[in-house]
């Protein structure tokens, strides 16, 4: 994969202050001790990859606009609001499957080359870890380059049923207005109208992308699975993440009862401030490549 080596868009990123050096030297201090380090990433890892999130003040998509993402019931119950999702989906893919991992997620694929990093679990749906060549990793919430059936289960690329979309509206145009963080663009109903929605080649069942939309959870097999590796850690990185979804924030409570040291990278508040070791206010694609 081509890594981008252009400097960090930083449209979507809170202002914060550059990394403080008595910080980096905590950081590495934390980083040094742990054995089996056990990393979670959410929306601050990918906002220098140029993807906007949800919560950061200022520029997360809850504070620029009203929008707000689609809800699994709304998604599976009813038909005009697939064909609204995938309209904005389509249009906003080309730009969503072109961004490439910053240089924080090229720090956490060399940490577990090193053998430094035990597992990594993001919260993103981007692809961004993978692309980076991560390999000890779970996608929590999936990923959007997948697309499954709802009703037989069948698995296709994401790319793939780009063309499909292209076959089945060759004439069909929209202009986009703004990009939100999981790929679809902003259009009106009107633009969406026409646009004609592909089904399952195998049994004719509903596509969705292979994703944990708001309002659904997370498989046992996949929570349980985690948990696993969480028990075999010895220390617990949250990088890029408010923990605001208890998907999330369910393991750190487990690495607080475990009694695991704690870090978190991230600007803005946490919801684990109150009892992580060590909270760090800065963008990750700055100060994890300071530790070594």
């Amino acid at each position: 994969h081509s890594i981008s080596r252009t400097s960090p868009n930083l449209a979507f990123v809170p202002a914060c202050l550059p990394p403080d050096p008595a910080d980096v030297e905590e950081l590495q201090r934390f980083i040094s001790n742990s054995k089996r380090l056990f990393v979670m990433t959410g929306a601050g890892i990918s906002t220098e990859s140029g993807i906007p999130d949800y919560r950061s003040e200022g520029v997360g998509l809850y504070a620029r606009t009203d929008r707000r993402p689609i809800q699994h019931a709304e998604f599976v119950r009813s038909a005009s609001a697939r064909q609204r999702y995938w309209a904005r989906n389509f249009v906003g893919w080309p730009q969503f499957s072109s961004h490439q991992p910053n240089r924080a997620h090229l720090v956490l694929r060399d940490w577990e080359k090193l053998g430094k990093l035990h597992w990594l679990v993001t919260q993103n749906v981007d692809a961004l870890h993978a692309k980076a060549g991560s390999q000890r990793m779970t996608e929590l919430h999936g990923c959007t380059h997948r697309v499954f059936c709802l009703d037989c289960g069948d698995q296709i690329l994401r790319s793939e049923l780009q063309e499909h979309f292209e076959a089945l509206n060759p004439t069909w145009k929209a202009e986009a207005f703004g990009v939100a963080p999981d790929g679809d663009v902003f259009l009106t109903d009107e633009q969406v109208r026409n646009f004609q929605v592909p089904a399952c080649r195998k049994c004719g069942g509903i596509l969705k992308p292979d994703v944990t939309f708001f309002g659904d959870t997370v498989s046992r097999e996949k929570v349980n699975f985690v948990h696993q590796r969480l028990a075999e850690s010895d220390s617990m990185l949250v990088a890029g993440s408010s923990m605001q979804v208890y998907s999330g924030y369910r393991f750190a409570l487990a690495a607080r009862e475990k009694q695991l040291p704690i870090a978190i990278l991230n600007i803005g508040p946490t919801r684990l401030d109150h009892f992580a070791s060590l909270k760090l206010n800065s963008r990750c694609g700055e100060l994890l490549p300071l530790i070594v």
